[in-house]
């Protein structure tokens, strides 16, 4: 699966890669066996890639991915939130990848988008795809996201879903965030790190807790018995209803 590999470097931080290996990128993505639309669409992506200084790409990088949460790479930012089962499901990732024989730095946090696409390639078609399928409501909710923000990288997201055979109406996620503001603008990042007015006295505590930003809700709380834990995000609007399929074994290193 030379596809997700190709997907994992275009995904991941702009770097010498891709710009000294244009010319196999181009030749790994028609020999992917896409469909003519998306091929062209890649192409397209990766052509607009290699044509930008590779400063100003990574500035951009920044200013997509590293501002706000809405179009985070860590896979479980939209699944737990801020609750403590993120921390049990990373721990489930990582014995996945470690029973498929890949090794992560201890630095690398296993539900970085990138890197789970790095382990997919690793795992053959039919099992990729059964990993694929059971992020697709979070790929798809990513890509609705990029799309709005007219993004090139949604077509990335768009080439996961349509590897994965995913039949997930992205019509429906498109109408449920068209109202949904945007958290990596001045004033959204100023209130998400202003700061708290301090309050003294018997009050203090209930205020403290009743204002409380990151508290997890119940449904980020629900403790689901699958070896790892994709589902149970919050519904709420601009947001979809967790995939139904269950996390396939992965199979051995190819």
């Amino acid at each position: 699966m030379e596809i997700l590999k190709v997907l994992s470097c275009l995904l991941d931080y702009p770097g010498e890669v891709v710009h000294s290996n244009g010319e196999a990128i181009h030749q790994i993505i028609t020999e992917a066996e896409l469909e003519t639309g998306l091929e062209e669409k890649l192409h397209h992506f990766v052509d607009m890639q290699l044509a930008k200084d590779l400063m100003d790409l990574q500035s951009e990088y920044d200013a997509l991915f590293e501002r706000g949460r809405s179009v985070a790479l860590w896979l479980f930012e939209h699944v737990h939130g801020e609750s403590r089962d993120r921390g049990q499901a990373m721990v489930d990732l990582m014995a996945a990848y470690k029973e498929a024989g890949l090794e992560i730095s201890r630095h690398e946090l296993p539900d970085y988008l990138p890197l789970y696409l790095e382990f997919l390639s690793t795992q053959g078609l039919e099992n990729a795809q059964g990993w694929l399928k059971d992020v697709e409501h979070i790929l798809g909710l990513l890509q609705c996201r990029l799309e709005k923000r007219d993004s090139g990288y949604a077509v990335l997201f768009e080439a996961m879903l349509s590897i994965a055979q995913s039949d997930i109406q992205l019509d429906e996620i498109r109408k449920q965030i068209a109202d949904e503001k945007r958290d990596d603008t001045k004033q959204a990042i100023d209130k998400e790190w202003e700061e708290e007015e301090v309050t003294f006295g018997a009050d203090s505590l209930e205020k403290s807790c009743d204002s409380a930003k990151n508290r997890p809700s119940e449904s980020q709380r629900r403790d689901l018995d699958i070896p790892v834990n994709w589902v149970g995000f919050d519904a709420t609007p601009g947001q979809v209803p967790p995939s139904k399929s269950q996390p396939s074994a992965p199979a051995e290193r190819m």
